[in-house]
């Protein structure tokens, strides 16, 4: 069972990995790139539309982009394109975990963001 979830796992990293690729792929339309980024933003972002601590449909809408969103977005992306970056992933999975820094930095500025907008909620209640 748990190497079925495994497969599965790596699979995701592969596909979202090879979209990441597809991103900055010039033969790639505007407007998938637009959907990719919004996706992958979403995906990424510790802001949900639906906060994840709220029991079971916490988790529902990143459940629906994952199972939902990532396969149509998929099928957006030129099948020929898609099958070259998706190559490209496997290869760079095979030599290690790639690493993007950017992606961190957005991530941690996401947080800090939201750390000074709640500490200044509390602060206009004190």
């Amino acid at each position: 069972m748990f190497k079925n979830w495994k497969a599965m796992a790596e699979k995701f990293e592969i596909e979202t990995y090879a979209l990441h690729l597809t991103y900055k792929d010039p033969r790639v339309p505007l407007r998938i790139k637009v959907v990719i980024l919004l996706v992958m933003a979403y995906l990424l972002s510790p802001i949900d539309l639906i906060p994840d601590f709220i029991p079971v449909i916490g988790y529902l809408d990143d459940f629906l982009l994952i199972t939902v969103g990532i396969p149509i977005l998929l099928k957006m992306v030129p099948k020929e394109i898609m099958d070259e970056h998706r190559e490209s992933a496997k290869t760079k999975f095979r030599e290690g975990m790639p690493k993007s820094g950017f992606a961190a930095l957005i991530i941690v500025l996401i947080w800090v963001l939201a750390a000074v907008i709640l500490l200044n909620f509390v602060i206009k209640f004190i």
